[in-house]
């Protein structure tokens, strides 16, 4: 991808900031879950704590990657309706 294709709109950017979103989301996701269990897990040495920790982990990435996912289907669907569009 070369600067004339972003600025004409030729191609899209917003799929490769989605990858760099993702990954800013699964570290949020992380550090929440994780900020959970020793925050609520140890301080008040319940288990249930510790439990709300992981599944905000891994709820919270596993979220993450659904959302992310949905957008690149959007964006592949773009793609290909511009693909059926120019050969016609």
């Amino acid at each position: 991808m070369n600067f004339r294709d972003v600025f004409f709109f030729d191609a899209m950017l917003t799929p490769q900031i989605i990858t760099i979103v993702y990954w800013l989301l699964l570290a949020v996701a992380l550090l929440a879950g994780l900020g959970s269990i020793f925050l609520y897990g140890f301080a008040n040495v319940t288990f249930g704590g510790f439990i709300k920790g992981v599944l905000i982990t891994v709820g919270g990435g596993v979220g993450a990657r659904i959302w992310c996912e949905l957008l690149i289907v959007f964006f592949k669907i773009n793609e290909n309706v511009q693909k059926i569009a120019s050969s016609k």
